[in-house]
């Protein structure tokens, strides 16, 4: 089994190049973070939040309100070790799943790809994408329908990498050919 780690900061355009690799290569793509979001709907899960963080973090449907309890965890990085720490077995049970089902090939797209757990040891390939932080500032703020405030706070728990913990750097100018090129590069692996 070839794993390809994706990994870099919100709107740097991990989704579009997991995509269209695991298109080009004909394998799954897996986006992570979406796990995670899926584990604030587990009921057991929610009301271990609730508990640590109060009923406020519910919208009206009485369902995690994610907007609201990232602006709870997103200023204070113990709050957000107690989430991680809350949604991560979770998480880990379905990418478990998931890997032993033993595809020939299988793409981790992962904003907080944690060098410290044993998914990224697992990664043959591991690529860091970069892009212009007003650029991507803008592209998250539109696409998730966030504030300037609320992309900072979020930021501020983004990942700072070693540029030596990657196979591939690539610098993403939201241009098709760039996208194209990186996929060439990867594909000759």
């Amino acid at each position: 089994m070839k794993i390809i780690g994706i990994t870099g900061k919100s709107g740097s355009g991990k989704s579009t190049l997991a995509e269209k690799l695991a298109k080009e290569l004909k394998t799954q793509s897996v986006n992570v973070d979406k796990i995670g979001h899926q584990a604030t709907n587990d009921a057991r899960i929610t009301r271990k939040l609730c508990h640590i963080f109060g009923e406020e973090i519910l919208g009206k449907d009485k369902k995690i309100d994610r907007k609201k309890l990232g602006n709870i965890v997103f200023s204070d990085k113990e709050k957000m070790k107690t989430l991680t720490e809350i949604t991560w077995g979770y998480m880990q049970e379905i990418l478990d799943e998931l890997l032993e089902k033993e595809p020939e090939r299988i793409i981790l797209e992962w904003a907080l790809l944690p060098i410290d757990r044993k998914y990224w040891e697992q990664c043959d390939i591991k690529i860091l994408l970069k892009a212009d932080p007003f650029e991507r500032k803008n592209r998250v703020m539109e696409r998730d329908h966030i504030s300037e405030e609320y992309f900072l706070k979020r930021e501020s728990e983004s990942l700072d990498y070693s540029q030596y913990e990657f196979d591939y750097i690539f610098e993403n100018d939201y241009q098709l050919e760039t996208m194209e090129a990186i996929i060439k590069k990867i594909k000759q692996e």
